[in-house]
């Protein structure tokens, strides 16, 4: 099995338990991971604060960029990382994704995977949607990235909000390539 190089880009968006639950569960399949790097808006790191009443995000266990430093591996295609997992992603993000602006890391580090040719996976947090989001969504998914709602499934009967909030982050691994133990519909 080729172990993946991802990054994972936390953006302001409400959702911070997201992307916490998805640095636990890349951890718990660090055999299949050569690399994570992970980047932070500003933004991020206030709703995190916010949301989960700390600042734990400083301790996860990967290499971990500032959203204001263009000379970091994510920057080039030449780093070679394979995956990009944008998670919650606000839909500002989204729309400097869409119109390839690259004002800071995470928006070069998308385009970087979009010119590639290599996975990008959005998990958009917003609702309800105007058209501007729609048709970002839209422009993002014909240029290859996946857009991968937060919506969480019902049909493994989850009894906890950790087990509904991991039907998300299952599916979002999923689509990264991971192979993890998760619950498979006709089972």
């Amino acid at each position: 099995m080729n172990k993946k190089k991802i990054i994972i880009a936390v953006t302001g968006a409400s959702g911070s338990v997201y992307a916490k639950l998805l640095f636990a569960e890349i951890e718990k399949y660090r055999e299949q991971v050569a690399s994570c790097s992970v980047i932070f808006s500003e933004n991020a790191k206030q709703v995190w604060k916010y949301e989960l009443g700390n600042d734990s995000y400083l301790d996860i266990p990967f290499t971990i960029y500032e959203d204001d430093d263009m000379f970091a591996a994510p920057a080039s295609g030449s780093a070679g990382f394979d995956t990009m997992i944008v998670c919650p992603c606000s839909m500002g993000t989204l729309g400097r994704i869409a119109s390839g602006v690259s004002t800071d890391l995470i928006s070069r580090a998308a385009d970087v995977m979009l010119k590639e040719r290599r996975s990008l996976i959005l998990v958009t947090r917003e609702m309800p949607l105007n058209l501007i989001h729609i048709r970002n969504m839209q422009t993002l998914t014909e240029a290859g990235a996946v857009i991968c709602p937060a919506s969480p499934s019902f049909y493994s009967k989850p009894e906890t909000i950790e087990e509904i909030l991991k039907t998300v982050t299952d599916k979002v691994l999923t689509t990264a390539g991971f192979l993890i133990d998760s619950y498979r519909w006709g089972k």
